[in-house]
C-alpha cells in the first residue's frame, strides 16, 4: 500500500567506532555475518519485502567492499531504470561532529528534494533482524504522527549508549534520554525512523542553520514537545552490533532454529549477493555438529558451534570450536581454535592454538597470517 510512496535511506557508516577492528577496512554495512550475509542485506532487505523500490545509501570512507557487495541492486530487485539503489557518498568528513547524521542527509539535500515519495524511512546499518515497515507505516498514518520512532523494550544491549524513550499508553514518546541504556526493562532505539520528506528537509536545514549536528538530540529530543512523535514497538528477534563481543555471540545465536526461523522468514527473505560455488564438501575422517556451514567450504577436520563463511578450508586434525570463520580463509593442519573470528582471507598455518573466550573472543584481522 505504502511500498512505492516511501523512500528509504540508510546510514551506511553508523556506529562502526563500536566494532573498530571488523571496521578499519570497510564500512558497519559491509561487515559480514552469517556465513555468507552483509549486515546492509537485512536493512535493505527489511525495505525491499516492506514495497520500497527506492533506496539510498549514505557511505564515507571505505566504501568499496559495500560498492562492491551491492553492484547496482540485481539481488534486492533494485536494478532498474526508475528509482531502484542510489549510492550516495556525502561531501566532506560528516563524522567529525557528533555522528555524522544531519550533516550527511544535509549533502544529499538535492537527491532528497528530487525525489517524489511523501514519507522516508531512516535506518542504521547494525541492527540484524526482519521486521516489515508496513506495520509502522500503517500506525504513522493511523495516528497522524509527525516522527516514529521504532523502538524495543527489554534489556538495553549497550548500557553506555543507547537512547531510552518514556513512551505513554497511546504511543506517544514524552521524553528522550540520550545515552542513558539500563539494564533494566527499557525502551531503547534502534536506529529507525519514519518521516515525510518535507519534514525531515526542514528538519535538516533547520538544524544546519542553528550549527547543531547531533541527530539524536537536535533533531528528535528537540522537537518532542513541539512535534506528534510516536514510537513502535518491534517485538521480534532482533540483535544490536553494539560491540565486538555483540557482533560474536549474534553469529553464535544463529545456531538457535527459532533465531534462524524468524530472521531468516521465507515470506521475507533476506537477499545478498550471489557467489557461484560447489556445495561444500566434507572429508571422509571429517566431523561437524552444531554448525552452520556455507557453500564452497573443505572440511577435513573437526568443527563444532562454529559459522564457516564461503570458500573456508579446514585441514586435517584441526579442531574448530565456537568460531566465526569468514569468507575463503585456510587453516591448518592440526591446529585447534576456541573462541576465534577470523576476517577474510586469513591463513592459519599447522599446528597452531589460539584460544579466547566466550566475553573476549580472539580477533584475526583481514588476509593475516598466524
Amino acid at each position: 500500500m505504502f511500498g512505492n510512496n516511501v523512500l528509504g535511506i540508510i546510514f551506511a557508516y553508523a556506529h562502526e567506532e563500536r566494532v573498530r577492528d571488523l571496521t578499519e577496512l570497510r564500512v558497519m554495512a559491509s561487515v559480514p555475518f552469517g556465513g555468507r550475509y552483509r549486515l546492509v542485506d537485512f536493512t535493505l532487505s527489511n525495505m525491499v519485502n516492506s514495497g520500497l523500490n527506492k533506496v539510498g545509501i549514505i557511505t564515507e570512507d571505505n566504501y568499496q567492499s559495500l560498492m562492491d557487495h551491492l553492484g547496482y541492486g540485481k539481488a534486492w530487485d533494485l536494478s532498474r531504470k526508475r528509482e531502484g539503489l542510489y549510492l550516495l557518498p556525502p561531501f566532506g568528513k560528516s563524522t567529525s561532529r557528533t555522528d555524522g547524521k544531519i550533516e550527511s542527509l544535509d549533502s544529499i539535500r538535492r537527491f532528497l528534494k528530487n525525489s517524489l515519495e511523501e514519507y522516508v524511512i531512516l535506518s542504521d546499518c547494525d541492527m540484524v533482524c526482519n521486521i516489515d515497515y508496513r506495520e509502522a507505516l500503517e500506525q504513522h498514518v493511523r495516528q497522524n504522527a509527525d516522527i516514529t520512532v521504532i523502538y524495543r523494550h527489554g534489556t538495553s544491549p549497550d548500557v553506555d549508549r543507547n537512547n531510552i524513550y518514556m513512551v505513554d499508553p497511546e504511543n506517544r514518546i514524552r521524553e528522550l534520554l540520550l545515552h542513558r541504556g539500563s539494564e533494566h526493562g527499557v525502551n531503547y532505539g534502534i536506529g529507525m525512523y519514519i518521516l515525510s520528506r518535507e519534514l525531515l528537509l526542514q528538519l535538516v536545514e533547520g538544524c544546519m542553520s542553528r550549527n547543531e549536528y547531533d541527530f539524536d538530540k537536535d533533531m528528535v529530543q528537540r522537537v518532542i514537545p513541539e512535534l506528534r512523535v510516536m514510537g513502535y514497538e518491534f517485538k521480534g528477534i532482533a540483535y544490536q552490533i553494539s560491540s565486538f563481543e555483540a557482533y560474536f555471540n549474534a553469529n553464535m545465536g544463529l545456531m538457535d532454529p527459532r533465531v534462524r526461523a524468524e530472521l531468516f522468514n521465507p515470506n521475507r527473505p533476506i537477499y545478498t549477493k550471489v557467489r557461484d560455488d560447489m556445495p561444500a564438501k566434507y572429508g571422509l575422517n571429517s566431523y561437524a555438529t552444531n554448525c552452520l556451514v556455507a557453500d564452497g567450504c573443505v572440511i577435513d577436520g573437526e568443527v563444532e558451534n562454529c559459522v564457516l563463511f564461503r570458500g573456508v578450508k579446514i585441514g586435517k586434525g584441526a579442531k574448530v570450536r565456537n568460531c566465526v570463520i569468514m569468507q575463503d580463509t585456510v587453516i591448518g593442519a592440526n591446529s585447534r581454535l576456541d573462541y576465534v573470528v577470523a576476517d577474510k582471507n586469513v591463513e592459519i598455518e599447522e599446528n597452531r592454538t589460539l584460544m579466547g573466550y566466550q566475553t573476549y573472543p580472539v580477533y584475526i584481522a583481514k588476509e593475516s597470517k598466524v
